[in-house]
């Protein structure tokens, strides 16, 4: 059997599964497999230096994939904003059919790429945030709860209520972030509203993830209480992997006097986050990570992990449906 869900549908993979724009992850390697596995893969925008770059990673991933995938963009607080319009432009100019946006003020970038036909994608942590981009016009929500690595938002509204909430009160189809890392998880996620997930962390740890085995190997060996929440108190809040770096950022943020994001900023650094996945050293910086790894057990392709899914969620499915059984008419 198949999945056929408002996201397979439009488009056009397999598998509802979308694998999370991840920033010095998110490169052609992963976003192919993922894609020729039959989700939809995702290239990182701003883990290129430059528009220019990003457009030889599309041509890139191009080369090791003829199926469907995606370019991720996220806008965040910055001293010097990137040129997200550049970027955007070059995944125009590069046939781009969909696009994933998240962070603050999207809807300039999202009007600029809607005009030129791609399909939107976008990441909410609210409802009232989601309301706000349907009016924008975008084809798809990413509903993300506060399960989720990286910017959880600051309401820490968790998926079981928020995924509700959405199916209350959205129009648009949305997928389900935050948590998930198998079948049972997909199965959940349908019988919630969802018509997919995004699955992050656990893209991490396959074999086709550009990242160093020992990140890949802290994550198998990590539990579900391995992450530490940061920034919340410049309403920036990030959930990472609890390494020594994070524990010391956390003991700064709660105890400086001040409240100068100076304090914080070495341990924090992107620079020293990307050294992490290159060197190995879970130590060297902060990194993003999930509380789902407590779920993450092994470190398969990226085709064995999406055939497990869907082969789960289907026994899922299967099960709770045999739970219906006739009534007993009533004498």
């Amino acid at each position: 059997m198949v999945f056929r869900t408002a996201l397979t549908e439009a488009l056009g993979i397999a598998i509802p599964v979308v694998q999370g724009g991840m920033q010095w992850v998110g490169y052609a390697e992963l976003a192919s497999a993922v894609s020729n596995a039959g989700g939809l893969g995702i290239l990182t925008a701003l883990t290129q230096p430059t528009p220019e770059d990003l457009r030889k990673e599309i041509n890139r991933c191009r080369k090791m994939t003829t199926k469907p995938f995606a370019v991720n963009i996220t806008l965040l607080p910055s001293l010097v904003p990137p040129d997200y319009g550049a970027y955007a432009q070059v995944v125009i100019d590069e046939g781009i059919k969909i696009v994933e946006t998240a962070g603050n003020s999207p809807g300039p970038i999202i009007k600029q790429l809607k005009t030129a036909g791609i399909k939107i994608l976008h990441k909410c942590t609210t409802i009232r945030h989601a309301l706000s981009a349907e009016k924008l016009g975008v084809d798809f929500l990413s509903i993300d709860g506060f399960e989720c690595a990286g910017h959880v938002g600051e309401t820490d509204i968790t998926n079981f209520v928020l995924l509700r909430r959405a199916m209350q009160s959205l129009k648009t189809p949305f997928i389900a972030s935050g948590g998930f890392a198998d079948g049972e998880g997909l199965a959940g996620a349908l019988a919630l509203g969802a018509c997919g997930i995004n699955m992050g962390t656990r893209f991490m740890c396959t074999v086709e993830a550009p990242i160093h085995n020992n990140i890949k190997q802290a994550i198998v060996d990590a539990s579900e209480d391995q992450t530490e929440l940061l920034l919340r108190r410049w309403r920036n809040t990030s959930r990472l992997y609890k390494n020594k770096v994070a524990v010391a950022a956390k003991k700064i943020e709660l105890e400086s006097t001040t409240g100068k994001f100076e304090e914080i900023a070495p341990y924090v650094s992107g620079k020293r986050g990307r050294q992490v996945f290159i060197t190995g050293d879970v130590d060297e910086g902060v990194w993003t990570a999930g509380p789902v790894m407590g779920l993450i057990h092994d470190i398969p392709t990226c085709e064995v992990l999406l055939k497990r899914i869907e082969k789960e969620a289907e026994d899922s499915i299967n099960r709770i449906s045999s739970l219906i059984v006739p009534s007993k008419s009533k004498l």
